[in-house]
């Protein structure tokens, strides 16, 4: 199938990973956004990744609708390439996303249980974290679906408001200043309660920006804004270059029972609503002598871990991360390591044994190399927190055939809207 201006009727199966659902025609997959499981649809090819095994859709008319579908909260829905779910009421989302969490695992060759628990909670407004672009003539948004075309946004439901309210004031901000500034993206970042806001302003190399002028504005308007910093733009081998920051580095998180410092740029669970149901999940049950963290972040999981262990070790590799991971340590039987993972359990494959492990890696995943000094370890228990179910069965797969077993499966919905899912394994080695 080539792209057409012609149209074609079809059969709407199921959702696929990615955030379209599938269709089929004369034995080729079709994939299909903004669709739902069940509907017949009028539909246009508009891309032919036959190579591949496929070819991508548009919806050109709903002849059938399912019941599950619903208005889009967001004006935005549809050209903005930030969600893919809002025309489908949350409980058909949930169920959408164990669907593909079971075959995924299926397909991998990785035998789960009937049973996946599900963490959820408000589905609009949880996001503690954006970033957004700028378009030519100023205007904030996110990039389009399939496109690094820029999608200018007024709203944003899925966002703490207090994100939104800055970023569309930051924009204002920066198309009043003379002489204009270039600006190529925004980042924000509040905590919980929406009481303290990190801001960085991400500039074209080179670029100028009078950092004290935007700063004077916009703290009359934000008055919860605590922290700014302005970097150029960084490479696909260099991180963005700070030039320079006004008030605090870091701002203080209040998550499943303490205050977390995290700095700018650190990562930390994007859901304000689910991180504390998220770490219980991770710890409960869990104690012992020895705990290894590893991709700790600034130390959700580490903090917990000292009050149901005699030792924990925390291990991160980003300059982000490790002064804050460092705090929220202190005064605990813990250690802070600046390492990556793979270094930290080569120079420790024979040392003492950890009761558990917890790995939270990034989409990529562990890796071949990962899972080999894993399964040389051989810890009583693991706990593998996934943001990318395909990268978390093909790291399973190798943790099973080197002894270990699924003990439960939590799927963790913290990125509702959206395609994106959360998975919680516990593994228990036999």
């Amino acid at each position: 199938m080539k792209p057409s201006d012609s149209t074609q009727l079809v059969h709407i199966e199921k959702p696929i990973y990615g955030g379209s659902f599938l269709a089929r025609e004369a034995g080729k997959a079709i994939f299909v956004p903004m669709a739902l499981p069940g509907e017949e649809a009028r539909i246009r090819i508009v891309q032919d990744k036959s190579k591949r095994g496929y070819v991508t859709a548009e919806v050109d008319e709903i002849i059938s609708a399912v019941p599950e579908r619903v208005q889009p909260k967001c004006p935005h829905f549809g050209p903005c390439g930030g969600c893919h779910y809002q025309h489908a009421d949350y409980a058909a989302q949930l169920r959408y996303k164990q669907e593909i969490l079971r075959e995924t695992f299926a397909r991998g060759g990785v035998s789960a249980s009937e049973q996946i628990d599900v963490l959820a909670g408000e589905p609009w407004a949880y996001r503690n974290r954006i970033r957004l672009a700028f378009d030519a003539s100023g205007r904030p948004g996110y990039r389009a679906h399939s496109s690094h075309a820029i999608v200018p946004i007024k709203e944003c439901p899925i966002a703490a408001p207090s994100l939104v309210r800055a970023a569309l004031a930051s924009a204002e901000i920066l198309r009043a200043m003379q002489p204009k500034p270039r600006v190529s993206e925004i980042a924000l970042f509040c905590n919980a309660e929406e009481t303290e806001l990190l801001v960085t302003v991400v500039l074209p190399a080179p670029a100028r920006l009078h950092l004290d002028q935007f700063i004077a504005v916009l703290k009359e308007q934000i008055p919860e804004l605590t922290g700014v910093e302005l970097a150029i733009a960084g490479t696909a081998s260099l991180p963005p270059r700070v030039l320079a920051s006004w008030g605090t580095e870091s701002l203080s998180y209040n998550a499943a029972g303490f205050a977390y410092r995290v700095d700018h740029g650190a990562f930390f669970q994007v859901n304000r609503r689910l991180v504390d149901a998220l770490a219980d999940r991770v710890v409960n049950g869990q104690s012992g002598k020895l705990a290894w963290d590893l991709f700790a972040g600034v130390g959700l999981f580490a903090r917990q871990l000292t009050s149901r262990f005699k030792q924990v070790v925390a291990v991160e590799s980003a300059p982000s991360s490790t002064q804050a991971l460092q705090a929220n340590l202190a005064g605990t039987a813990s250690e802070a390591v600046r390492s990556s993972t793979l270094d930290f359990l080569r120079r420790n494959r024979s040392t003492t044994r950890p009761d558990l492990i917890v790995v939270d890696p990034p989409r990529a995943g562990l890796g071949a190399e990962v899972t080999a000094e894993l399964a040389r370890i051989a810890a009583p228990s693991i706990v593998y927190v996934s943001c990318d179910p395909t990268t978390l069965t093909r790291d399973l797969r190798a943790l099973i055939a080197s002894g270990y077993t699924m003990e439960s499966v939590a799927l963790a919905d913290l990125f509702p809207q959206t395609f994106h899912l959360e998975t919680v394994v516990r593994l228990r080695h036999l």
